[in-house]
C-alpha cells in the first residue's frame, strides 16, 4: 500500500512539474539569448560610435543579413542565430569563418536553425566591412 502511494505522489509531481514546464517562459539555448516569441534573440548595446569600416559593415549587414540574423545581428527566434554572442567570439569562429559562411554557407553545428545558405552578391570586401560592424557590436557586449 505505502508503494502504491509513493509510486502515485511521484507521478504527481512529475505531472505537476512537466505542467509547469509547458507554461513557463523558455529560454534559448545560453544565457546569453533571451526568446521571445520570435523576436530578436540577444540583448544587443550598441556602442557609442562605429568606425568608418563598421559603418559601411551595418548597412551591407543590414542589407543582406538583417532577414534573418536580426537588427543589430541579435538573433530571430525559429529563423537564425544572433552573432553578437560568445559563440561567435573571435577566437571561437575568427574572421575567415563569417567569410567562408557568406561564400559557401554552412552547416548547422551550434544552434537548432538549420544550414545557412550562400549569401548571393557580397564580396570578400563587403563581407570584411560586415565583419567589423559584427566585432564593435560584440566588443560593445563584453565579446572580445
Amino acid at each position: 500500500m505505502k508503494l502504491t502511494i509513493v509510486i502515485a505522489a511521484v507521478l504527481v509531481a512529475g505531472g505537476v512539474g512537466f505542467a509547469l514546464w509547458l507554461v513557463a517562459p523558455q529560454t534559448a539555448m545560453t544565457e546569453n539569448a533571451i526568446s521571445m516569441e520570435g523576436r530578436l534573440l540577444a540583448k544587443v548595446i550598441l556602442p557609442a560610435t562605429l568606425s568608418q569600416n563598421a559603418q559601411s559593415g551595418k548597412y551591407g549587414f543590414e542589407a543582406k543579413c538583417a532577414a534573418c540574423h536580426g537588427v543589430n545581428a541579435a538573433g530571430q527566434d525559429g529563423v537564425a542565430p544572433p552573432l553578437v554572442h560568445k559563440v561567435y567570439e573571435p577566437s571561437h569562429h575568427g574572421d575567415e569563418s563569417f567569410q567562408r559562411a557568406a561564400s559557401l554557407g554552412v552547416r548547422a553545428h551550434h544552434w537548432p536553425f538549420g544550414n545557412m545558405p550562400a549569401v548571393e552578391g557580397l564580396t570578400r570586401g563587403d563581407v570584411k566591412m560586415i565583419i567589423a560592424y559584427i566585432r564593435e557590436l560584440q566588443r560593445a557586449n563584453g565579446i572580445n
